[in-house]
């Protein structure tokens, strides 16, 4: 089996910086597993890492796609198989830097996805809907056809909606069902979770926020539109850009659109705590539990030394 190393947990844990770490220590390269970090151009909302932080380290997944190009589960899958194998045969162990918990469960797992087809007719349709009637009114009709699907997605989460009753008007399953899953993990991996005190995490998040603010988060929104970036593009609605482009567009105002984005990010950091948790070969490390951040560094690296035997 191929070996792996991945480095998982909430948004603004430290995930960034201790798989550089160990990627250094391990003379490695590491894969990253957010669904954000492919898009050229934003950088600073998505909190990628710059050429300085990366510390010669090489980051695979990283600004390959422009930001209205499409990029799902099925695609990192094929992305980071081929790497992992690449970087196997290298006689090294990749990492995998993980922020998207779907992708990296799918990827260790072995999930497998129905293609669905599409139609734009019916997805506009259902666009249309949702402007007369309301995001709740089109998540009462994924409800009433798709109960446990509609559980899972907030009212206002209209992309993911739409596709949904698309999916289920056209072919009658579940968006991203899965086929098949072994019960086994696919890879010979040692999986790191970093976890922290909520009031402290969240502490970290509002932070961040603000420091992505002072860089120039604004800034980063409006020369992405100026460009000609739909405003209504998937990589356009994450966390930190939707909000943005709402106050720009004068929808909100600065502080309402900084706070949100806060409890947006706070409540995306609940909801990957939650995912985690259905994952029971996590080995998990709380941050706060260490003195510094050296014992924690030297306690992992130790752990995943004696994982894979090494010095």
């Amino acid at each position: 089996m191929e070996r792996l190393i991945v480095i998982i947990g909430p948004t603004a844990v430290g995930k960034t910086k201790l798989s550089i770490d160990l990627a250094q220590k391990l003379g490695s390269q590491i894969i990253s597993g957010d669904s954000m970090l492919v898009y050229r151009g934003m950088d600073i909302g998505t909190a990628k890492p710059d050429l300085a932080e990366r510390n010669g380290v090489i980051h695979q997944l990283i600004d390959i796609l422009d930001p209205e190009q499409e990029f799902n589960v099925v695609d990192f899958q094929r992305y980071a198989q081929e790497l992992i194998t690449q970087i196997n045969l290298q006689g090294l162990i990749p990492i995998l830097a993980g922020g998207t918990g779907l992708y990296v469960r799918a990827l260790l797992e072995g999930y497998q996805f129905n293609q669905a087809p599409s139609d734009e007719l019916l997805r506009q349709k259902f666009v249309t809907l949702a402007a007369e009637h309301g995001n709740h009114y089109l998540h009462t009709l994924l409800a009433q056809v798709q109960p446990e699907t509609a559980a899972r997605l907030h009212p206002n989460d209209q992309r993911r909606i739409v596709r949904a009753l698309e999916v289920y008007h056209l072919s009658g399953e579940t968006v991203s069902q899965v086929k098949a899953a072994p019960s086994h993990l696919l890879y010979d991996a040692v999986v790191i979770g970093l976890a922290m005190e909520r009031s402290a995490l969240y502490e970290r998040i509002n932070r961040r926020v603000d420091l992505m603010i002072e860089q120039g988060l604004i800034d980063e929104v409006a020369r992405l539109l100026e460009q000609g970036i739909s405003p209504g593009c998937r990589a356009m609605q994450g966390i930190g850009y939707k909000e943005i482009v709402e106050h720009l567009s004068i929808v909100k105002d600065r502080l309402t659109a900084i706070n949100d984005i806060k409890q947006a990010t706070r409540n995306f950091a609940k909801r990957q705590m939650t995912f985690y948790r259905r994952m029971p070969y996590i080995a998990w490390f709380n941050v706060d539990d260490y003195q510094n951040y050296s014992s924690l560094l030297e306690k992992i690296y130790n752990h995943i030394a004696r994982k894979f035997c090494l010095r």
